[in-house]
């Protein structure tokens, strides 16, 4: 064991649910935890649709308090997390309700955090460099998660992310302590999902998934000074990885069939499964530079709008951003961990059985490559509006990410970031 660097990993997940209809079992649970006085919290969309009015025909079925909050941005910023934390401040709050996608999720996560422990600074929570990285100092009150798309994960981990709007990119927060007390997998809850929306998501899953089965091993990362500075992304080890290659077995077998039929009741479950499988992996492994440069990518975006999503501001949905980079990204780093790269190539359906080592990069980018064709996503950054000339503002968005990029199983800097991002502009 060298001493400068980790020799242990720890495995964190919340609980979770599985089952058509488990919603209706909020109130219940809720009661019996002895919250009287409930946050429920969604986007303006999703707080018109049936989970939402499940959720509070439950609270009201069990006597329980409530108030919704439905202004959640869509991709939140920190102003839209200070908006959702004053709300939470009006009165006092026992628990909270999360009813959504990512957004919705990692919302709650932080409005449970700066209404339970008030920072000097909105940035003190926040990763470093951008911000100070404290410490979750104590516990939190009982969030309970309720994922209505199959993709981010959220319910599972302990990770909220958002748009800094002054620096045009995304970082976040992560501490074992955010993750939800209970997530609730209903495949009821993404019926009505639109086929633009689950294929995002699930691009997402499988990034996710490959991302954290590829990141540098935990025994490369600093070894922290205490157990408790051990960060909640600790590089891939044996059971992240056994939960990420599930995750892939299931996109390959049922996204596409998803995508193409929203009634396919057994693809929508699986799917909604593979969500949080990849998360349990990508929640303690992490993700490294597709995640990385993805924030760039969604908090630099000009006036794209993409077709099944109801925001009212340009937008280019997370799994669409981060799959853009994929591919030029895993050219780069199978020669570091080329049997990974082909073992999640296979996993994803790809035929491996004459593969060379070095082959590994372009048989999974071109895997990659074939889901995002035929989904219909964008080809490349061109699509959503970058130009080669963007180039120097999207690599500064990606420096700062350090809680990501440094998991990379092969070291990027500057330059090595403006030439993915290069790469990335046509996907096909």
């Amino acid at each position: 064991m060298q001493d400068n660097f980790d020799y242990a990993f720890e495995m964190a997940a919340s609980a979770v649910r599985f089952g058509a209809g488990v919603t209706r079992e909020v109130g219940m649970d809720l009661a019996e935890l002895g919250a009287r006085r409930v946050l429920v919290l969604a986007d303006p969309g999703v707080s018109r649709l049936q989970p939402v009015r499940t959720v509070l025909e439950s609270l009201d079925a069990c006597r329980i308090a409530f108030a919704l909050y439905d202004r959640v941005r869509v991709e939140p910023t920190d102003e839209s997390f200070l908006d959702a934390i004053a709300f939470a401040r009006l009165q006092p709050f026992d628990a909270f309700v999360a009813v959504g996608g990512g957004s919705t999720l990692d919302t709650a996560k932080a409005v449970n955090l700066y209404t339970a422990h008030p920072p000097a600074d909105f940035l003190d929570y926040v990763n470093p460099p951008i911000g100070r990285g404290l410490p979750v100092p104590g516990p939190l009150k009982p969030l309970l998660a309720v994922p209505t798309t199959a993709g981010t994960g959220s319910e599972t981990t302990g990770v909220a992310i958002f748009d800094l709007k002054r620096l045009h990119a995304k970082t976040g927060i992560a501490n074992r302590r955010l993750k939800p007390t209970l997530g609730y997998l209903d495949p009821e809850n993404t019926r009505t999902l639109p086929p633009a929306v689950a294929a995002s998501s699930g691009l997402d899953i499988l990034s996710h998934a490959v991302e954290s089965f590829t990141a540098a091993p935990f025994t490369s990362r600093p070894r922290p000074e205490r157990p408790a500075l051990r960060p909640a992304y600790q590089g891939s080890n044996p059971i992240s990885d056994i939960w990420a290659l599930a995750a892939m077995r299931i996109v390959a077998r049922c996204l596409v069939r998803v995508v193409d039929d929203p009634s396919d009741d057994e693809a929508r479950a699986s799917m909604l499964l593979a969500a949080s499988y990849a998360g349990v992996g990508f929640g303690n492994a992490g993700v490294h530079l597709p995640h990385g440069m993805s924030y760039a990518v969604s908090g630099g975006v000009k006036s794209f709008r993409p077709s099944g999503y109801a925001a009212d501001h340009p937008l280019v949905p997370h799994g669409m951003s981060v799959v853009l980079n994929a591919p030029a990204v895993f050219r780069f780093t199978a020669g570091a961990s080329p049997e990974r790269h082909l073992l999640a190539a296979e996993a994803l359906g790809a035929d491996v059985s004459h593969a060379r080592a070095e082959d590994a990069g372009r048989i999974l980018a071109d895997r990659i490559t074939w889901f995002m064709h035929r989904l219909k996503m964008p080809n490349g950054l061109r699509a959503v509006g970058y130009t080669p000339a963007d180039v120097p503002a999207l690599v500064e968005g990606t420096l700062p990410q350090h809680r990501v990029t440094k998991l990379s199983p092969r070291p990027a800097g500057p330059d090595e970031f403006a030439a993915l991002f290069e790469e990335a502009m046509t996907a096909w």
